[in-house]
């Protein structure tokens, strides 16, 4: 694996695992009505962009990160939908 790879790989893994830490806390407390369902959308909307990004560059690293990040967010935005309370 060369540098360019490494680099490429450990700055999706970051930025996946970014929203792990309020996923996690979103399904203990059930509380989400302080989360932006905006933001979400919107980031939804950027990384499944890189996702086909990285499929027509044929870029292993960007489709694996952010497909997983793709994934994690849609989690996400499944736990707002479920425990919102308004």
């Amino acid at each position: 694996m060369d540098f360019t790879m490494f680099l490429g790989l450990f700055a999706g893994v970051c930025t996946t695992l970014a929203v792990v830490p309020q996923l996690i806390k979103a399904w203990k407390t059930k509380k989400v009505d302080d989360i932006s369902p905006l933001m979400f959308t919107i980031l939804i909307i950027g990384v499944g962009l890189w996702v086909v990004y990285g499929i027509l560059k044929k870029d292993i690293a960007i489709i694996a990160t952010n497909g997983l990040s793709l994934l994690l967010n849609m989690s996400m935005v499944y736990i707002m939908l479920r425990y919102n309370s308004k």
